[in-house]
């Protein structure tokens, strides 16, 4: 099967295009001209075509890329589907063929795409790089959110001293050197940051009615510290900011959300998977020290049931560590099913009662 037309040949070495006639051969699977009294032979299979408007373009070669358009609109339509099977086709002319349904369904699978990566594959992603992060950031990062938040806070320096001693009669499992501080506030709220410096405000020591209750806290607090949770959670949050930045092409203002998201460490929130881990962590931490593991129970339970009672705004201990009836109920469940002892620690006693004066 055997075609011609007219066409405008580009040599790619000047912008001057020179008229020629092209013959396809669809038999033997090439197109010729004439150049001058020089005849020139493409091979389809070695030929990319086209279409861009009203033109049939056929590429040929890489250094330099040697042209033809082709303007007839006749041969276009009897010509380019053969040219396609035995051809190359340009991927985005291929692409542009397919159709408004193809079309739709590449959008929705594309959108797909993005939204299922930024809600699981992004965070993910986000959560493993911490381990490409020193750990002397921790100490860096922890020390200045602690300095800046100290400056407009009133320290207990008396009751911090007390608890730190509580803190050294348990075996906390901790990995960097714990810091405990007692903070005078009616917040009722306490924080990891990921230095090891844990603050602990007066607010949630006064709900406190035994000292159970505040070494389930402090384990809490410390599987925070020990599994790098707040680096974790800064990583994942920033890792979607990223992402959505590169989406849209905009890199503006990231610098300003890093630092943003670093001062607001001491009010982050946890996912469910690492409150989990804190919850296991801490009731380990209380079975090794023989500590009655159902202080964390009364903990939970007594601020959720004075958050019922009075009916003022969530504690922003719960705010920031959300205990949901589930969480409660796998912690009961996990002491039932736990083989422990435990027995009165006097010592631990005293120095809450201290505390609580």
């Amino acid at each position: 099967m055997l075609f011609n037309t007219k066409g405008r040949f580009y040599d790619g070495k000047t912008s001057l295009p020179q008229n020629i006639e092209v013959f396809f051969d669809f038999k033997q699977g090439k197109l010729s001209f004439e150049i001058g009294l020089k005849k020139i032979t493409w091979k389809n299979t070695e030929t990319k075509f086209s279409k861009n408007n009203n033109n049939l373009i056929c590429l040929y070669g890489d250094d330099p890329v040697q042209q033809i358009f082709i303007s007839d609109p006749d041969f276009i339509k009897k010509a380019y589907p053969l040219l396609k099977s035995h051809g190359h086709q340009n991927w985005y002319d291929t692409l542009l063929e397919l159709g408004l349904k193809a079309h739709t369904l590449i959008a929705f699978g594309i959108l797909t795409a993005i939204i299922l990566s930024y809600f699981y594959f992004i965070p993910w992603l986000g959560e493993k790089t911490v381990a490409i992060i020193p750990e002397s950031y921790d100490i860096e990062l922890g020390n200045m959110v602690y300095e800046q938040t100290m400056v407009t806070e009133e320290k207990e320096l008396e009751k911090s001293k007390i608890l730190n001693e509580f803190a050294k009669k348990l075996q906390l499992n901790n990995s960097k050197k714990l810091q405990f501080t007692v903070v005078k506030s009616e917040t009722v709220n306490a924080f990891a940051l990921p230095d090891g410096n844990i603050v602990v405000y007066t607010g949630i020591l006064d709900k406190m009615k035994n000292y159970e209750e505040l070494a389930a806290l402090l384990g809490h607090e410390a599987a925070h510290v020990n599994h790098r949770h707040s680096m974790k959670s800064l990583c994942r949050d920033l890792s979607g900011y990223f992402f959505i930045s590169a989406v849209l092409g905009d890199v503006n203002g990231v610098m300003a959300i890093l630092g943003e998201h670093a001062n607001n460490l001491q009010s982050l929130s946890f996912s469910r998977g690492f409150e989990k881990q804190s919850d296991e962590e801490g009731l380990k931490m209380m079975f090794q020290n023989q500590i009655n593991p159902n202080g964390m129970i009364d903990l939970f339970s007594r601020l959720q049931t004075e958050e019922k009672e009075t009916g003022i705004s969530v504690p922003e201990f719960l705010s920031s560590h959300p205990v949901t009836i589930d969480r409660i109920k796998h912690i009961k469940d996990r002491i039932k099913k736990s083989k422990y002892t435990f027995k009165e620690k006097p010592e631990l006693k005293l120095l809450f009662e201290k505390l609580k004066n």
